[in-house]
């Protein structure tokens, strides 16, 4: 599923350093289980991560080896409609621009509900 990001924060050559800022946007989920991540490893659904898109991702990714990503295992936290969940950085999204997150299902359905709803508007920021 894609997602992107709304407001402001949307432009990509505001950069900031690693880890930090805040952003709005919209997210969806992906089933993580289904193979390996950018940083190298295998998750379970009901385990609460992300996919950062790549814009954000592939700058800390050093010689084109993302397992080596320096956002690797970094944290965000995710509030939307439901609530809010504190979710590890494991992959990259290349369908989602600029601010946008893909949430395991398990992280999904904390912040946003039923996965049904498929889409919702969120916040998120560096841990």
């Amino acid at each position: 599923m894609v997602c992107g990001v709304l407001g402001k924060d949307a432009n990509p050559k505001r950069r900031t350093s690693i880890g930090s800022g805040s952003f709005r946007g919209r997210c969806t989920y992906y089933y993580v289980s289904e193979g390996l991540t950018a940083c190298g490893h295998r998750y379970d659904d009901h385990q609460f991560i992300v996919a950062l898109n790549t814009a954000q991702f592939d700058p800390h990714t050093p010689n084109g080896n993302p397992n080596n990503n320096a956002l690797c295992g970094r944290q965000i936290q995710v509030n939307g409609p439901r609530g809010a969940a504190v979710v590890g950085v494991v992959d990259s999204c290349p369908g989602c621009p600029y601010g946008g997150v893909d949430l395991s299902t398990a992280a999904f359905q904390a912040v946003v509900g039923d996965l049904s709803i498929g889409v919702a508007n969120v916040t998120w920021s560096w841990k």
